[in-house]
């Protein structure tokens, strides 16, 4: 049976290592324009706690999205080892598009698919580059758009990416600053036969009415900088709605493939922040009446913090390759893959590893 089927991975972590001490002598304000009468330190051992994020990365001066979106492609290419010019689709997940930095203008013409096309020398005109804006799960939108095109017959070979630099358009006087990093994952996707493996089910979801401003564009919190709008987030309304609608999003997407809650190995969710995951976990859990098994769940927020479209395809990668220590896939392993972000906007997909 034909089957969408990941064959190569590849992921990019920047270079530049921001730790929570770094923040250190940065003030922080309020949404009223006051500074928080906190200390830093107590601030940060605040997020600490919350977040589980110890340090994030940060792109270099002389990179952009796009270009850290090539550097994973390319080694998800070279991981499948397909030819490049056997790509019929090429699609990037992004929210900002290339930012530079200290720049306050978001460039997205020409589309980051085709610059990443060009970087990689692909001069196939049938591979259409396009890219998809979905917030946080947009990578998990860009495989399920690829796979919706597989099974209508119109490609054959997909590489997906999710790349961002995050540290471009956030406010440094917004403590939830510290929680956003920069990144690239990426995936080659191939429809074949695969047996029992591959993509069994996907799902997708969208409430656009008072949440759609739980993730927007507005002003600095600092009185004196009203010129730049910077990615802000109501963080209490994102938790509330996420533990609210994932959980539920994420039995439907595994019981409609006909697939057991005890057959399930891990569980890769975006990597939002330690304490909302471990809650969407365990609710997910809790609707099957069972306790969710302590190693379900890699993650790598710790260490590389928030990258939105770009956290769930660089920590598969990181596992799929053996790096990230106490969890490995095998062949048959059951998968959920699952995400929210900005819209709001949640989609899940359930896969057996070929």
């Amino acid at each position: 049976m034909k089957r969408t089927v990941i064959t190569g991975t590849g992921s990019y972590v920047p270079q530049i290592k921001k730790s929570n001490d770094d923040f250190l002598g940065q003030p922080f304000y309020s949404e009223d324009g006051q500074q928080l009468p906190l200390a830093q330190t107590v601030i940060i051992e605040k997020f600490q706690k919350i977040t589980g994020i110890n340090e994030r990365r940060y792109a270099g001066a002389d990179e952009t999205t796009s270009t850290i979106a090539a550097k994973a492609a390319a080694r998800a290419l070279e991981n499948s080892g397909i030819d490049p010019e056997q790509l019929d689709l090429l699609i990037v997940a992004h929210n900002f598009g290339d930012v530079a930095e200290h720049g306050v203008q978001a460039d997205t013409v020409p589309a980051l698919a085709s610059r990443v096309k060009h970087a990689l020398g692909i001069r196939n005109p049938r591979c259409v580059a396009f890219d998809t804006l979905f917030g946080c799960p947009g990578w998990l939108m860009g495989v399920i758009q690829a796979d919706a095109f597989f099974r209508a017959g119109m490609a054959r070979k997909a590489l997906v990416v999710g790349a961002e630099t995050l540290s471009r358009v956030i406010d440094p006087f917004d403590r939830d600053s510290m929680i956003f990093s920069d990144g690239a994952g990426a995936t080659v996707l191939e429809y074949k036969d695969a047996g029992e493996a591959g993509i069994l089910q996907s799902s997708c979801l969208s409430h656009c009415m008072e949440e759609v401003g739980y993730l927007r564009m507005q002003d600095s919190f600092h009185p004196d900088d009203s010129n730049t709008k910077f990615m802000k987030m109501n963080g209490r309304k994102v938790y509330e709605y996420a533990l609210k609608h994932v959980p539920q999003a994420m039995k439907e997407c595994l019981d409609e493939s006909g697939s057991s809650i005890h057959d399930l190995k891990k569980i890769f969710i975006h990597q939002a922040n330690e304490k909302m995951d471990e809650a969407i976990v365990q609710a997910f859990y809790k609707l099957y009446g069972v306790a969710a098994p302590a190693d379900v769940m890699p993650m790598c927020v710790h260490w590389l913090g928030n990258s939105s479209v770009a956290t769930i395809p660089t920590l598969f990668d990181l596992v799929r390759s053996g790096v990230q220590e106490g969890h490995a896939l095998q062949p048959g392993d059951l998968v959920l893959f699952a995400s929210v972000g900005a819209g709001m906007n949640i989609n899940a997909v359930a896969y057996r590893c070929p």
